[in-house]
C-alpha cells in the first residue's frame, strides 16, 4: 500500500524531519522504518542539490520522501518534485487560494500549471508518461496550518481538491498568536481545539509535528486523533541522546 493510499484511508502514518544535509543521516533514519521522511528546506541549510541526494537515498530505502519547501513557490515545488519527491509540505498556507496554488504547482495541466521537464522523477527522460500517471494518482500535498489566518480559513483550505491533509506547525502557530513556544497558553489550546473541530467536520487528514523526541508527546497526539504525525527531527534525536547518555555516564562515575 502506498503512502497516498494510507492517507486516503486515514491510517496513522509516522514520519520525521531531516535538517542535516548528509545522506548518511537520511539512510539511518529511513532504515529505522518510518512511513515517510521530510527533507526540510525551510529551516535548514539544505540546498536543492543536497535535497535531491537525500530524496534519492530515502526513496531507495523504500520510504516515501517528502520535502517541506521554503515557501509556496511554484518553481521550487516543481524542482523538488522533478528531483523525485513524492510530495510536498507547504508552509504558511493561509487561504483557499494558497492551497490551490500549492496543488497546481504539483500537478501538470489541465489539473495544474506545473511545467514539464525531464529529470530524476521522470527517469531522466526515459518514462515521462509513466511518471505523469504516477504523479496524478500518487503525489501528495500537505498544507501547514501555522497561522491564525489559516485557522480562520481552514474549511475553505481543506475543501480544495488535491489537498491530502494538513499538519500543524506548533511554533509558528503559537507565534502568530503572540505567544511563541507557549503551547500551554489558553489561546494556543483554544486554537488547536478549533482546528480539531473543523478537521472532524471535514473528515480531513490531520497532522501534527511533535517536536520533543520523547515518546509520551507522540502518544498524546495519537490519543487526540492525529493521523499524520512527524516525530521530532534529526538534530533533537542526536542531541537528546548525547545529553542523556553523558548524564548517565557522569552519574555512574560519581
Amino acid at each position: 500500500m502506498t503512502l497516498k493510499d494510507k492517507l486516503k484511508n486515514r491510517e496513522l502514518t509516522i514520519g520525521s524531519w531531516i535538517t542535516i544535509g548528509h545522506t548518511a543521516v537520511a539512510e539511518i533514519m529511513a532504515r529505522a522504518g518510518y512511513d515517510w521522511l521530510t527533507v526540510d528546506m525551510e529551516h535548514s541549510a539544505i540546498t536543492l542539490d543536497i535535497a535531491q541526494n537525500l530524496i534519492r537515498v530515502i526513496d531507495l530505502c523504500g520510504v516515501a520522501p517528502l520535502v517541506r519547501v521554503g515557501e509556496n513557490d511554484p518553481n521550487l515545488i516543481k524542482r523538488v518534485m522533478d528531483a523525485g519527491a513524492h510530495g510536498v509540505i507547504v508552509p504558511m498556507v493561509n487561504s483557499k487560494d494558497d492551497a490551490g496554488k500549492a496543488v497546481a504547482s504539483v500537478q501538470y495541466p489541465p489539473k495544474g500549471f506545473r511545467g514539464v521537464g525531464l529529470a530524476r522523477a521522470q527517469k531522466y527522460g526515459a518514462d515521462f508518461e509513466g511518471y505523469k500517471k504516477w504523479n496524478e494518482r500518487e503525489s501528495i500535498v500537505i498544507v501547514q496550518v501555522e497561522h491564525i489566518k489559516a485557522m480562520e480559513n481552514l474549511e475553505d483550505i481543506l475543501s480544495v481538491e488535491g489537498v491530502d491533509g494538513f499538519i500543524i506547525g506548533p511554533y509558528d502557530l503559537s507565534g502568530s498568536l503572540g505567544v511563541p513556544g507557549q503551547f500551554d497558553h489558553p489561546e494556543v489550546i483554544s486554537a488547536l481545539a478549533r482546528v480539531k473541530q473543523v478537521s472532524a467536520k471535514m473528515n480531513a487528514l490531520s497532522g501534527f509535528h511533535v517536536i520533543p523526541p520523547e515518546v509520551e508527546a507522540f502518544q498524546e497526539k495519537v490519543r487526540e486523533g492525529y493521523k499524520f504525525i512527524a516525530h521530532s527531527l534529526d538534530i533533537l534525536f542526536l542531541g537528546q541522546n548525547c545529553r542523556d547518555s553523558l548524564k548517565n555516564i557522569r552519574k555512574f562515575l560519581q
